[in-house]
């Protein structure tokens, strides 16, 4: 074959990639524009075979074809988010400015992981690590850098604090092969799993987490902590890291962060911050919300939960930047050693990944076009929904809700007025999530708390009214009355 390939992105086919471009952004407009519902109930089944049958040795060879075969597999059954009955996970939905981001970022297709590849983006992000670092408070000292995720970000803390623990024990005179058995993590009970699966990928053991009671309202007690600190002292255990969390999965809980940060500073543990759900407070006008955070260590922050980013597009950030060296390693033929002496900005040399998406344009055009104070008012508006839908569960003898919400998520379970078996109600919840998500009128999460089956609100949608809510409720305690009406009449 000679000639250049008519799909090549260059000066030739610029125009050929405007027209396609444009064509699958009209069509997820339309479909958007017609959705009634955020979902369509397909299940795995009903779609597995359909997409099993596509030839991929055999392109369509058009463009227009390939969309409308799309349309059959992804576009018409895929989960909305933007609509106002997406309640269930943390997803929101997008502005557009980071859309024009994702455009683009991905033509361009920069690799953030050395300035020779990225320019003007290293410098982007670098400036928006130091905007969000004087956002937190963290000092002049700062730094960090862009992940996948909030999993990613706290793995690389975890991964900091146990190399800054062993370098200051190490100093000591002791071996790090004696230290490492030693280690532990302290974490809410009500933390993410992702703190777990870092201790288990940085081969501390997954036992290494050590759950540190919460309160009523599902925030670490810091009297708790305190003890447990104690006792991994006596048993000869080293604490590395305590974290806390601003933003439980669950319960959108804030641990009472300044109590912690005072425990960490007086035993000299390091301190993270998981904020992945809070890090939205951070242009709130509720701020307040996250005082103590300027005292951690590191800090996770997930600007595609509550900065309405797509994904990905989140960072992990440090109080000290010498800790970052804890993941820097030199290769000649990408970041040479002498690259920091001739002080060219590579960024692999804080990350832990190598090619890297330049997701942070993503949230510059987003600050640049928008501006902060307009992203911090549309978080202020779910967590406005949330205590208003907390008010309508609260009055509502139909359910009982779990905590009154700091962020924008409820827990509550459909309880049934007469006095039913407490397996039978816990069925009963579990049939009205699955027959709600069936029938596409809305979309909810389910957890377990107390070892009994709870629904759950993730409000993330500013569109989202009290009307739609009250709607929701009343469809999931219809599913819930008609399962335990079918179970109770078979049952006599």
């Amino acid at each position: 074959m000679t000639g250049s390939s008519p799909y090549l992105l260059n000066d030739r086919n610029a125009a050929r990639y405007r027209r396609d471009v444009l064509a699958g952004v009209d069509r997820v407009a339309s479909r958007l524009s017609t959705q009634d519902r955020p979902f369509t109930g397909i299940t795995a089944d009903r779609l597995a075979p359909e997409v099993a049958a596509i030839d991929l040795e055999r392109p369509l060879g058009d463009p227009a074809a390939a969309l409308d075969e799309l349309e059959r597999v992804y576009l018409r059954d895929a989960v909305y988010f933007h609509h106002p009955r997406y309640l269930a996970h943390l997803n929101c939905p997008v502005v557009i400015p980071a859309l024009l981001g994702e455009a683009v970022l991905s033509a361009v297709n920069s690799s953030l992981d050395t300035w020779d590849q990225s320019a003007g983006g290293t410098l982007i992000e670098r400036r928006l690590i130091d905007w969000t670092a004087e956002r937190i408070g963290l000092g002049p000292a700062a730094d960090g850098v862009f992940t996948s995720g909030g999993t990613q970000s706290n793995l690389q803390a975890m991964l900091l604090a146990r190399d800054e623990t062993c370098r200051l024990m190490e100093k000591d005179g002791l071996p790090r092969a004696d230290i490492l058995p030693r280690l532990c993590v302290l974490a809410s009970e009500c933390a993410h799993f992702s703190v777990v699966k870092a201790a288990a990928l940085l081969g501390l053991g997954e036992d290494a987490v050590i759950a540190v009671p919460s309160d009523a309202d599902r925030r670490m007690r810091d009297d708790a902590l305190a003890r447990e600190l104690g006792r991994c002292r006596r048993r000869g255990l080293v604490p590395m890291a305590v974290v806390a969390t601003a933003g439980t999965t669950d319960f959108g809980s804030i641990d009472p962060l300044p109590q912690i940060a005072e425990v960490c500073q007086r035993t000299g543990v390091w301190l993270h911050v998981d904020a992945a759900y809070g890090c939205g407070l951070l242009v709130s006008r509720r701020r307040h919300l996250l005082a103590g955070i300027e005292r951690a260590d590191s800090v996770t922050v997930d600007y595609h939960k509550s900065f309405f980013q797509p994904v990905s597009s989140s960072a992990v950030l440090v109080r000290d930047r010498a800790t970052l060296r804890h993941v820097t390693y030199h290769a000649d033929y990408l970041n040479p050693a002498r690259s920091t002496a001739e002080r060219i900005p590579n960024q692999v040399d804080k990350s832990i990944q190598t090619t890297r998406r330049f997701d942070a344009l993503k949230l510059w055009l987003t600050l640049r076009i928008m501006g902060p104070d307009a992203v911090g008012e549309l978080f202020d508006a779910v967590v406005d929904r949330a205590e208003e839908a907390w008010h309508l569960l609260d009055a509502d003898p139909r359910f009982e809700v779990v905590s009154r919400p700091q962020l924008s998520t409820l827990v509550f379970r459909y309880v049934p007025g007469e006095s039913v078996a407490p397996g039978l109600i816990d069925r009963a919840n579990l049939h009205a999530r699955a027959a709600l998500s069936a029938s596409g009128e809305a979309v909810i999460a389910g957890t377990v708390v107390d070892g009994r089956h709870h629904l759950k609100f993730t409000l993330l949608n500013p569109d989202t009214s009290v009307s739609d809510v009250a709607d929701v409720l009343d469809l999931v305690a219809g599913h819930a009355r008609d399962y335990l009406g079918g179970s109770l009449a078979q049952a006599s």
